[in-house]
């Protein structure tokens, strides 16, 4: 795995860096703009920042290549999946806390329409 998903020698620095900071980075800036209601597309710009921000500490603190289109898209492709769960968590929980007489949580990620009772005559 290491020179394909990773340049650093050993793992660890990868699973701290990206994985770790870039993870919780991408999570409460999408978290962010969940809470503030923003629509998902907002979420790509920002969460592309946060995968240049880790490719810069990779290349500050260890070595490692700043400009290497392979690693960044390793670390934007990691930031951003963690980035969607985080965003469609947060929403989630928006709309099942706020319009509970709406919705109701299927799963940590997904919600439904409740079902109404029919109206009895």
């Amino acid at each position: 795995m290491q020179g394909l998903i990773y340049e650093e020698d050993a793992i660890g620095l990868f699973l701290l860096v990206t994985v770790a900071m870039g993870g919780w980075a991408g999570w409460m800036a999408a978290r962010g703009l969940a809470k503030a209601w923003r629509p998902f597309w907002q979420c790509v710009p920002a969460l592309l920042a946060v995968a240049a921000a880790v490719r810069f500490i990779h290349f500050a603190l260890f070595g490692g290549t700043l400009l290497s289109p392979h690693y960044y898209a390793v670390d934007a492709i990691l930031v951003m999946i963690v980035g969607a769960a985080g965003y469609r968590w947060t929403r989630t929980r928006q709309m099942t806390t706020q319009y509970h007489w709406l919705y109701e949580r299927t799963s940590p990620l997904t919600w439904r329409a409740r079902e109404t009772a029919p109206a009895e005559p």
